[in-house]
């Protein structure tokens, strides 16, 4: 159980970040719904049931980020968990362009959010982390690990996140760190976005057949951040159906 655990989980506004967030209140934790918008946070904070609070955080931001840990410092007094969500929005064309097309700007706009904005919030959380030990689980994605033919700037930034992961668990002992490695995930931002042929051909990809749900990630969250797992750090634990086996 997470009872009484204060727990972070940015972009949780929506899609995986909001069932992390339920899933985490559900299990007793006291929950920071975190979204750039403070009325989608609020509106998604009101949906969940338990001890949920909801804040405006911009990742991109190294000052609203130190402005936000002094604000959970002085409101929570601890941080037990960080869950690093946020992500640059699945953007198509972006996603299709060859390696030698994508311009440097775009893959800055990913790495800004997704690693940076990670680096940004691990690095102020890890203090408040030291004397008491804590989690940090940040979202990665399959082609990090096996490479893609699409999506480079996604998979640079993403695969620079497993590299991180693996730093501070090695460094601080008494805080665990995890990356969740995402395949085909039925959230929002992929799955909507997608013909009906673009699904069905994701869907084929791996030897379950079908996409992950967002709660399927959720739960395993939930695991990692419980006791349960106290032996195990710096793991990245893949979450797609059976299409990349380690």
């Amino acid at each position: 159980m997470l009872k009484d655990k204060v727990a972070i989980v940015t972009g949780a506004s929506k899609g995986i970040g909001f069932e992390i967030a339920k899933e985490f209140a559900a299990r007793g934790a006291t929950v920071i719904v975190c979204s750039r918008s403070m009325a989608d946070a609020e509106k998604s904070a009101g949906l969940i049931k338990g001890k949920v609070y909801p804040e405006q955080l911009d990742v991109t931001s190294q000052p609203a980020v130190a402005k936000f840990m002094r604000h959970m410092l002085e409101r929570h007094r601890r941080i037990d968990i960080l869950i690093n969500n946020a992500g640059y929005p699945f953007d198509r064309k972006m996603w299709f362009k060859k390696f030698h097309e994508v311009t440097e700007e775009e893959v800055d706009r990913v790495i800004n959010v997704d690693l940076k904005g990670t680096f940004r919030l691990s690095r102020a959380a890890i203090p408040l982390m030291l004397k008491g030990g804590g989690v940090i689980i940040s979202i990665s994605s399959t082609p990090a690990i096996s490479g893609h033919t699409e999506g480079a700037p996604y998979s640079i930034a993403k695969a620079g996140i497993i590299a991180m992961t693996k730093h501070i668990a090695l460094e601080y002992g008494n805080i665990r760190a995890y990356t969740l490695a995402l395949g085909n995930i039925s959230s929002e931002a992929t799955f909507n976005s997608m013909t009906p042929a673009e699904k069905k051909k994701a869907a084929a990809e791996n030897s379950m057949r079908r996409w992950g749900y967002p709660k399927e990630v959720a739960s395993v969250a939930a695991s990692l951040a419980d006791d349960s797992f106290s032996f195990a750090t710096g793991n990245t634990i893949v979450i797609d159906g059976g299409a990349v086996l380690l």
